[in-house]
């Protein structure tokens, strides 16, 4: 019988897709990541600070395809799979659970009325905290971002290196962020060749005219070489 058992386990576990996280009770995703607290972000904020991490709220629910997505295929990458174990201190909430939730202020409710409170409606949505609250606030106004739907990998890891290194403190927005790493992409994407280079920045968008100029010169240097090079055979 125990034999039966055993095998059994092994198979179901085999039976796993690849990428697939534990489901709990809730029908929600159980990443090892996850930190398992009373959810009072109170404590966690704390907590998060002591540890030298960023506190994440991320509200899911059950049957949320979007959850699942980011769970099985975005959240498992290597490099986001770190920056969230090393970085960050991630609290979990079911937008129709009833576990209660303390907020900020020190309002305790449960987590669907809190998720009401914040104003979330889609799931997942991810709430980033500072490190420090200057006044008594809900988590919802004391977020550095607000983060509702799914989103692809570049997009995620950008995020949860805008928030690890602060770079919001600079006043740079997200966006202009996530565009400028988009780009090193691009560039370190580029053939090594010269002129293949230039030919695949035709139409890059340059961030200002001394740049496009600049670029402008480069071509009209490599035209001329290519001229003089016709000549001289």
């Amino acid at each position: 019988m125990l034999r039966r058992t055993l095998m059994a386990a092994a198979l179901a576990f085999l039976a796993l897709p690849a990428g697939a996280v534990t489901i709990g009770d809730d029908g929600l995703h159980k990443p090892a990541w996850l930190q398992d607290t009373f959810k009072d972000l109170r404590e966690d904020l704390a907590d998060a600070k002591a540890a030298g991490k960023h506190l994440m709220v991320i509200v899911e629910q059950r049957g949320c395809i979007y959850c699942t997505k980011m769970h099985e295929e975005v959240f498992v990458d290597p490099a986001i799979e770190k920056l969230l174990t090393q970085d960050f201190y991630v609290v979990q909430m079911n937008l129709f659970g009833s576990v209660e939730v303390t907020d900020l202020d020190g309002t305790a409710l449960p987590e669907s009325e809190m998720a009401a409170r914040w104003g979330v409606m889609f799931t997942p949505t991810m709430l980033f905290l500072p490190d420090e609250v200057p006044e008594v606030q809900p988590a919802a106004q004391a977020a550095i971002a607000t983060v509702p739907g799914a989103f692809g990998k570049g997009t995620v890891e950008a995020m949860l290196v805008w928030v690890r290194d602060r770079t919001y403190e600079n006043g740079e927005h997200f966006q202009k962020f996530l565009a400028a790493r988009l780009a090193e992409d691009e560039l370190d994407a580029l053939p090594e060749e010269t002129a293949g280079a230039v030919r695949a920045l035709k139409d890059w968008q340059w961030r200002s005219d001394e740049a496009r100029q600049a670029y402008d010169q480069i071509q009209d240097l490599l035209r001329k070489e290519v001229l003089d090079s016709s000549f001289a055979s």
